[in-house]
């Protein structure tokens, strides 16, 4: 079945309309803003709690082993959600299940200062939090997949990979100069703010026509063997693990950089803003990085396969690096220099495995990324208390953690520079 492009009209907000330069098929700048706002606002809610954590703990006495469970309650909620999101995105309609995800999401932020007295509250809300987003992020790829074609799905994908970044670093720029339950206030209310503009941009829009994605969701619910496409191809196994190995060392950094940088470097309000700068570097990468994998390949300078494993080895091994480097530098200035190039080069992904869902299933990229980022969800569950409990039982130390992640990251670029395609498989 052809799949037309997702056509949204502009409405007079500046916001929307600023959206025309960019060079995109007819309604494809606005989906593609749009959802990058939408991201924007997901992930700058995710590095709020890392930020506010040393406050919150301290006004409210949690040790560092409940602030792990904290942190990974989180994704305890987001693993949830994902496959859920993204045949409910196909059954529901992508930009009406977005508009429901980001309310559910931004109504947890506002609630988090009110419920943080609670441990068992803050984790409820926590894992509320991590539901809404994980539903976002497979239903913002349904409607791009569906409406960018091939030639400009690298960009696509990389200012979507890009926007989150930079709401990383507006919240780690601005978050350690206010009260902590100022941050979860404003970002909470900016998302409500999003539900506004998204239901402006989607007057008069019908739901999407049954696909090819929501007959085979259908078809899972009574046909649990309709999976095996799915979990039993070698592309798509291998893009699974190499998105694994990227969120672990993505999670041990946006977990625990800012205590890292207490604990270790006693850095102050302005040392902990610091922790901007790798999501700064990530988004400069993920956008350079789109368009010139578009470039290169549409030149037919390199293959698309080719490409795609440049982007990702490269994507791995650098930060493996860089991570190294980091965990036993004394110096703060060189230590977030080193994080910041870490990071920065973790972007590469996002024309690397990130993009490859639209190549091997281009039909169904909402439910490969949805089981992808289930699978690359499990360090968020694992790093908080790992990193904790690995923290206390080697009398302080950081560096096994960061070196772990690094392990992880070699064997992720050997897995997928053996298995790796671009030709359609399901």
């Amino acid at each position: 079945m052809k799949l037309e492009p997702i056509k949204i009209p502009l409405p007079s907000s500046p916001v929307i309309t600023e959206a025309r330069w960019l060079p995109w098929e007819a309604g494809l700048g606005s989906a593609v803003w749009l959802c990058a706002f939408a991201n924007f606002i997901n992930s700058a809610d995710r590095v709020i709690m890392p930020i506010a954590i040393g406050a919150l703990s301290a006004d409210h006495e949690y040790t560092l082993v409940q602030q792990g469970w904290v942190l990974s309650a989180f994704p305890a909620g987001y693993i949830s959600s994902q496959i859920i999101g993204s045949c409910a995105g196909s059954q529901l309609g992508g930009r009406r299940l977005l508009l429901s995800v980001v309310l559910l999401w931004s109504l947890s932020t506002l609630l988090t200062p009110i419920v943080a007295s609670s441990f068992h509250l803050l984790i409820f809300a926590r894992v509320v939090l991590g539901l809404g987003e994980g539903l976002g992020l497979p239903t913002m790829y349904h409607i791009l997949a569906e409406g960018a074609p091939p030639r400009q799905r690298s960009s696509a994908f990389a200012y979507l990979a890009a926007a989150g970044s930079v709401g990383q670093t507006i919240a780690s720029l601005v978050c350690p100069h206010f009260p902590w339950e100022i941050c979860f206030y404003v970002f909470g209310i900016l998302g409500l703010y999003w539900c506004v503009l998204w239901l402006r941009s989607s007057v008069g829009l019908k739901p999407p026509s049954t696909s090819d994605q929501m007959l085979l969701c259908q078809k899972m619910r009574h046909q649990l063997r309709a999976w095996d496409r799915f979990i039993c191809s070698s592309p798509l196994l291998a893009i699974y693990f190499a998105h694994f190995c990227m969120n672990w060392t993505a999670y041990v950094i946006m977990h625990w950089l800012p205590t890292y940088l207490r604990v270790t470097f006693h850095a102050d309000p302005t040392g902990i803003s610091l922790a901007a700068l790798p999501y700064l570097a990530n988004s400069l990468f993920a956008i350079g990085t789109g368009h010139l994998v578009d470039s290169v390949v549409n030149a037919h300078r390199m293959s698309l396969r080719r490409a795609r494993v440049t982007a990702t080895v490269l994507g791995l091994i650098l930060p493996a690096i860089f991570l190294v480097a980091f965990a036993f530098v004394r110096s703060l200035y060189l230590a977030i220099l080193m994080v910041s190039l870490s990071m920065g080069a973790l972007a590469l992904n996002s024309a690397g495995h990130l993009s490859n869902h639209a190549d091997v299933a281009p039909k169904y990229a909402g439910i490969t990324f949805a089981i992808s980022n289930t699978i690359a969800t499990l360090p968020g569950l694992t790093v908080g208390p790992l990193t904790a409990r690995l923290v206390v039982e080697s009398s302080g130390r950081w560096w096994p953690s960061f070196v772990l992640a690094s392990a992880l990251n070699l064997v992720g670029a050997m897995v997928y520079a053996n298995y790796a395609v671009t030709k359609q498989v399901i």
